[in-house]
C-alpha cells in the first residue's frame, strides 16, 4: 500500500481578490470625484464689505431687544414692532416688489440668537435676499 503524506493546511491568505476590489473602488472614486461640488462658504469681512443695496428694507435690532423696521426708500425713523408682527410688516412693505432685499442691522451687544431668530423668520417668509449690514472698518 502506498503511503500518502497528510496534506498540510495552507496558512497563507490570498490577498489578490482584496487588491482587485480596492483598485476597482479607487477607480470609481476617482471617476466620481469631479462631480461632487463642495459647498464653499465665503464669509464676509468687515474690511471687504460690499455696498448695501440702494433701497432695502432694514430690520434693526436694538440692544434692549426691540425691533424697528425701516424702509430706506423713504425718509423716516421706522416703525417699532414686536417680533411676532415682523412677518406681517415685511410682507406689507414688500407687496410692491417681492424681490426687494432685506438687511438686518443689529447693535454690537445683541446676542447672536436674536439675529438668527430674525433671519429664520425672514427665510420662512420666503424673502430671497437677506443680508447683514456692517460698519466698514477703518483703513
Amino acid at each position: 500500500m502506498i503511503q500518502r503524506r497528510p496534506r498540510r493546511a495552507m496558512n497563507q491568505i490570498n490577498v489578490v481578490p482584496y487588491i482587485d476590489v480596492m483598485l476597482v473602488l479607487l477607480v470609481i472614486f476617482m471617476v466620481t470625484a469631479p462631480f461632487i461640488n463642495p459647498s464653499q462658504v465665503e464669509l464676509p469681512s468687515v474690511a471687504k464689505s460690499s455696498q448695501a443695496p440702494t433701497a432695502p428694507l432694514e430690520v434693526m435690532i436694538r440692544a434692549d431687544g426691540s425691533l424697528l423696521v425701516r424702509d430706506r426708500a423713504e425718509a423716516g425713523e421706522g416703525e417699532r414692532i414686536a417680533e411676532a408682527a415682523l412677518g406681517a410688516t415685511v410682507r406689507r412693505l414688500q407687496k410692491a416688489r417681492a424681490d426687494r432685499p432685506v438687511v438686518i442691522s443689529a447693535d454690537k451687544s445683541v446676542r447672536y440668537e436674536s439675529v438668527m431668530r430674525v433671519m429664520d423668520t425672514l427665510q420662512r417668509l420666503g424673502v430671497a435676499r437677506v443680508g447683514l449690514l456692517v460698519k466698514p472698518g477703518q483703513p
